[in-house]
């Protein structure tokens, strides 16, 4: 008990003088994560709003197969993106491998179907309001889609909020095609698996602080834009 808590203290210690490798490692994640969310924002958020508005053949298996993939195994994904940027896979003479780049690569990977599939939902839910004053307008699906897209931008922002959560909070992946590199590739869930491995407690546990203030603040943030969405909506 006595070893925790000064794990602890010590740990509030690094958070609290703003420890330069905490710092390093700290932001290297949010950089990571904030690039792969906006990769995602940029394929899911259209995906989803022309999902929305069509009516095309197998749109429900498309659907289905959305949602299926919001659940990707964070290590299946690595696993795939590893063999995709491997020497051996077809894009290994980029060297891209345990970069920062791979790692960018497989959080949007991840993510990307949460995003698409979410506002997918939060667009059609605006599509069957709106379907008959927009027809009447002239719009076609582009059309359509882009105004939903804008009119329903609150609610989507919260979505990309949980992608970018859903990122942050991520290690499988991110510690398959990134090796956990000291200086290069180390990120908050990459290193507190290894400091807590070596019994490095203090920083895992300020790395384990810092994280879930993060996610908190991200969750606030999220729940307030929602609040601004009902209000605008509503």
């Amino acid at each position: 008990m006595n070893d925790l808590s000064q794990a602890l203290a010590a740990a509030t210690h690094l958070v609290v003088s703003a420890d330069a490798n905490l710092l390093v490692i700290v932001s290297r994640s949010l950089q990571v994560s904030f690039a792969a969310v906006l990769i995602a924002a940029a394929i899911g958020l259209p995906a989803g709003a022309i999902l929305a508005t069509t009516r095309i053949p197998g749109r429900q298996a498309v659907v289905a197969l959305l949602n299926a993939l919001m659940g990707l195994p964070p290590v299946v994904v690595g696993l795939l993106v590893y063999l995709l940027l491997s020497r051996a896979g077809p894009l290994g003479e980029l060297g891209l491998l345990f970069t920062p780049t791979a790692m960018i690569i497989a959080q949007a990977v991840l993510i990307t179907p949460i995003v698409a599939a979410l506002s997918r939902q939060v667009i059609e839910d605006a599509w069957r309001e709106y379907e008959e004053q927009l027809r009447s307008l002239g719009a076609g699906t582009m059309a359509a889609a882009i105004t939903l897209l804008w009119d329903t931008r609150f609610a989507l922002a919260t979505v990309v909020l949980a992608g970018f959560g859903r990122a942050a909070a991520e290690v499988g992946a991110v510690m398959i095609v990134g090796g956990n590199i000291d200086g290069v590739t180390r990120v908050m869930t990459t290193a507190i698996a290894l400091e807590t491995s070596k019994g490095d407690l203090p920083l895992a546990l300020a790395l384990g602080i810092v994280l879930v203030a993060i996610i908190l603040s991200v969750n606030l943030l999220a729940h307030w834009v929602k609040l601004i969405a009902q209000r605008h909506y509503g």
